[in-house]
């Protein structure tokens, strides 16, 4: 199908992230035509809250999208959108803000998640509706706000997600999509409904929630206003999308079962495409839905490239603006397994494939023979040997995996590339462009307005720039190491625990910025 003057038709990814949205255009032959974005802060008002302001975060889907439309000289086809997921928002019966946006990265539904966990349900919970029992989670949220805030959580018509939110001020209709769904702890990822018991813990009916769509639901029309402020015509058909995490998989050609996507900026994430629901039997990794016919599992983590950077402050605060390479410098000086030295990188509370808050970043192993460079890069292969064991919590869910593809800050150093795929013993192939989310976003609107067969073809639009394959010599030393690894979180629970009675002491965490879920 053909564009105006028989050019390949557009659509515009919008991702809504969790301190930026980027408006994004590409044609179906996948060539990025414009980007825009524009950024809001991420408040934290106390002491494990992160929270936002939704209108900001409005007008800045607006203002990215009305940039990226002046830069173009043909019409858009259609939006469609792509958000960070687990994020809850209170509305009253006319659809305005009783509460800020309570993000991902909100950890003051802490206790209620700990007492989901640890009854025979919570397992169970988790096994039906996707989501690990995590105060990132909007069920534990909802606990939280009918235990501390009664008389709001009683007010409240709507609980909502930031993308439901924008696309009600965007079009007019309140919906969610079945992937952001599965990321809310609320709904049966087996019948694609709000889950009964769920909804009896939360105190909450379906009333209260959107009502349920397709990711590639089409809304067919924004409202005057939107219209307006964007630019667009009002009958521009806005396709709902996805959950970031799935879409990432979808933009990174990660498309087909086996194939893994991992991403690494300040954290971490590693997902497998599958085309059914499940989780694996110790809960270890997330389910959250793509299409009605594509899933990803998988995990993320809080500390990924964030360990480097306290590496560099702690240990290398000479190095000033050049830290971020010379400290893969300093790394590279050391042998692969850093002469026996294993770093536990959770300077921050951790998630896949524990979903706790107790740990706490440790070295083990370290010697008077021991050098900063040592240390340095102890703290990359502790980052990628998290990511290991997620990949393992990801084999023992039943899947295959055949190919990881990867993306991030981290894929501009050759070092972390080879240690990635020695960690995992599998070759990593890494894209030329890494805009994962926007360009998954608006491959899957290319397919619901049928502009393209299927999402499939993403894996021949992906260029592959580099492949890196595993060193079996340190492979191998990575494979010996694992267990170690896992062994020392298990050994150190005690100690964790011990060690959080002291949490008012300790320095407050920050907010980690979140790789797409």
């Amino acid at each position: 199908m053909a564009g105006s003057g028989g050019s390949p038709p557009v659509v515009i990814g919008v991702d809504i992230g969790t301190t930026s949205t980027k408006a994004v255009a590409y044609d179906t032959t996948g060539r990025q035509l414009a980007t825009n974005s524009a950024g809001y802060p991420l408040g934290e008002p106390q002491p494990g809250y992160a929270e936002q302001d939704p209108q900001r975060i409005l007008d800045a889907v607006v203002t990215s999208i009305r940039a990226t439309l002046a830069e173009l000289d043909r019409p858009v086809a259609g939006l469609s959108f792509s958000s960070a997921m687990h994020s809850l928002i209170g509305l009253d019966g006319d659809g305005d803000l009783l509460t800020p946006s309570i993000t991902w990265a909100d950890s003051r539904a802490s206790r209620q998640a700990e007492r989901l966990r640890a009854v025979p349900s919570g397992l169970a919970l988790h096994r039906r509706t996707g989501t690990p029992i995590h105060p990132m989670a909007p069920l534990p949220k909802l606990l939280w706000f009918a235990e501390q805030q009664p008389a709001l959580f009683a007010e409240v018509a709507h609980w909502v997600g930031i993308k439901d939110w924008v696309l009600l001020r965007l079009c007019g209709m309140l919906v969610t999509d079945h992937s952001i769904a599965s990321g809310t702890g609320l709904m049966d990822i087996y019948r694609l409904d709000w889950d009964t018991e769920a909804l009896a813990i939360a105190g909450i009916g379906a009333q209260k929630l959107p009502q349920l769509v397709s990711t590639t639901t089409v809304l067919p029309r924004l409202t005057a206003d939107a219209a307006a402020a964007t630019g667009l015509p009002e009958r521009t058909p806005v396709v709902v999308g996805a959950g970031d995490g799935p879409l990432a998989n979808l933009g990174l050609g990660a498309v087909h079962p086996g194939m893994v996507a991992c991403s690494i900026g300040t954290s971490g994430a590693m997902r497998v495409m599958v085309e059914r629901p499940g989780v694996d039997p110790l809960g270890g990794v997330f389910c959250y839905a793509l299409t009605e016919e594509r899933w990803v599992v998988g995990g993320a983590i809080n500390n990924g490239g964030i360990v480097l950077d306290w590496a560099g402050d702690a240990l290398a605060p000479d190095l000033g603006a050049r830290a971020a390479d010379e400290l893969v410098a300093l790394a590279a000086r050391a042998p692969v397994g850093s002469g026996g030295l294993i770093m536990l990188p959770y300077l921050l509370s951790e998630r896949a494939p524990h979903w706790s808050a107790l740990p706490r970043g440790a070295y083990v192993g370290l010697t008077h023979g021991h050098r900063r460079e040592h240390l340095i890069r102890s703290a990359i292969e502790g980052v990628c040997q998290q990511l290991a064991l997620v990949l393992a919590s990801v084999r023992s869910a039943g899947n295959e995996v055949r190919e990881v593809r990867a993306s991030g800050g981290f894929a501009r150093s050759g070092l972390w590339r080879q240690i990635l795929a020695d960690a995992l013993g599998v070759s990593v192939a890494f894209p030329a462009e890494h805009e994962g989310s926007s360009f998954g976003a608006a491959l899957l609107g290319m397919q619901a307005l049928g502009l393209i067969p299927s999402i499939d073809v993403a894996a021949d639009l992906v260029r592959i720039e580099e492949i890196i394959r595993p060193d079996p010599a340190a492979a191998a030393t990575y494979a010996t190491l694992l267990p170690l690894f896992a062994e020392l979180y298990d050994a150190l629970v005690p100690t964790f625990t011990s060690l959080r009675r002291l949490a008012p002491g300790l320095p407050p965490e920050p907010t980690p910025a979140p790789p797409p879920m």
